[in-house]
């Protein structure tokens, strides 16, 4: 009976201590010092969240620009299925998938006869890159220009703002987060 009281009360201690108190100091620290990641990196528009900085979105209208594909299932950028489609490079399915991609840019751009920039026709790892390369952007400007009326400067000035160079000058590659580029061209256009 004294090792079951024991037990009990270790068990209840630990539940207490992992269960309750490291959560909440974890949680509060990462308020106090990361409160926008702590909170989803969320990106906010008259006062409502429109989406988060760290998750892709599908953007499928002419008008914006088109991010990363995504590989998660039922449904484009799911989070709760974050993962890969793990097609190989020799898998003939992944290479229908890309022909596929090349041929909707294409008849949503005939004009455009630039080589597909690779991020616009593979999807990433975790299926939910909210982020494409400069070259990638670069490549849809002609048609977002078009399909809105306005300067193709205009919308390359737009793409050099949203630009981010590699973390730390050394890490990774400069990007443009879709989500963020496609919500400034609507402001520059609402102007």
């Amino acid at each position: 009976m004294k090792q079951l009281r024991s037990i009990a009360s270790m068990l209840l201690l630990m539940t207490l201590i992992t269960g309750v108190v490291y959560p909440l100091a974890v949680t509060g620290a990462a308020q106090l010092i990361f409160p926008s990641q702590a909170n989803g990196s969320l990106v906010e528009q008259g006062g409502h969240a429109v989406g988060s900085r760290l998750i892709g979105q599908s953007f499928t209208d002419p008008r914006y620009f088109w991010g990363r594909p995504s590989a998660t299932s039922p449904m484009a950028n799911n989070g709760m299925a974050s993962g890969g489609s793990n097609l190989g490079p020799t898998n003939p399915a992944l290479a229908d998938v890309v022909k596929q991609r090349i041929d909707a840019l294409r008849a949503v751009d005939p004009g455009n006869a630039a080589p597909v920039p690779i991020d616009l026709v593979t999807a990433s790892g975790s299926g939910l890159d909210p982020e494409i390369s400069p070259a990638a952007a670069q490549y849809q400007v002609a048609r977002i220009a078009r399909e809105r009326h306005i300067d193709a400067g205009r919308v390359k000035t737009l793409v050099a703002q949203a630009t981010s160079g590699r973390q730390w000058g050394v890490l990774g590659e400069p990007r443009v987060n879709v989500l963020q580029l496609n919500l400034a061209l609507d402001d520059a256009q609402t102007r």
